[in-house]
């Protein structure tokens, strides 16, 4: 495994690697793989090189991103169903279409009603096995079309409700209307979900403001590299 600590000269990337990247916002799961694959490529002169990505990260979310290589993509499958924790900034009083910053707010609500207290509480309803409706704006398939190429379409299609489980939510800091939480939760979760489904429990509105993933499975983000280290670090490998 790669991480900041890693100090290895014998890395065989075609025979397997994995690294601990810190995404930043706005790229995508997708274009870190594809930068990863050229970088690794260009130093090693590989005509080919198998690279994915264990559990995607939305563009607007930061954090953890683990990039496997050559036969350790094999165990991706593994590392995806790992639980994983993250800190979310909730923004109470609004919507938007996408449950995040994405999108344009599309509905205000009163949040004068709202305290600690209220907040501490409902939070408890979504401790354990829930219902979860996945955002329209994600890459579930409805009818075997992935959601948000009707969602961009204009076409409000909500994917099918199913179960997910969150093993803790702990509240941070409220700085209305801003809620911090950290969020230790099961495979398949959306916290973008989430932070729609606790606005309307406070009788109110909420997307999500910000997100980062710090953890999955035995996984830490505080031993990730950033794109710049990590092509930095493979330049003294």
């Amino acid at each position: 495994m790669i991480d900041k600590f890693s100090t290895k000269k014998d890395v065989d990337f075609q025979k397997g690697e994995t690294i601990l990247i810190d995404k930043n916002i706005r790229q995508t799961s997708f274009s870190v793989v594809k930068q990863f694959r050229y970088l690794i490529k260009k130093k090693y002169n590989y005509d080919k090189l198998k690279v994915g990505h264990a559990g995607t990260l939305d563009p607007l979310a930061t954090g953890l991103l683990i990039i496997c290589t050559g036969k350790a993509t094999k165990t991706i499958d593994v590392i995806q169903n790992d639980n994983k924790e993250y800190i979310a900034e909730v923004m109470l009083g609004a919507t938007t279409p996408s449950l995040d910053a994405e999108t344009e707010i599309n509905e205000k609500f009163k949040i004068d009603h709202i305290s600690e207290e209220l907040i501490k509480r409902s939070l408890i309803k979504f401790t354990g096995e829930i219902e979860q409706i996945p955002p329209i704006y994600s890459a579930i398939r409805v009818d075997g079309v992935r959601s948000y190429h009707n969602a961009r379409k204009g076409k409000n299609i909500e994917p099918k409700s199913r179960k997910v489980i969150i093993h803790e939510i702990e509240l941070l800091d409220i700085e209305m209307p801003i809620v911090k939480l950290r969020i230790f939760c099961g495979k398949g979760t959306y916290i973008r979900s989430l932070a729609r489904d606790i606005g309307k429990h406070l009788n109110s509105g909420a997307y999500l403001r910000n997100l980062r993933r710090i953890k999955i499975g035995k996984y830490n983000v505080e031993n990730s590299l950033t794109i710049p280290e990590f092509e930095n670090k493979l330049n003294l490998l």
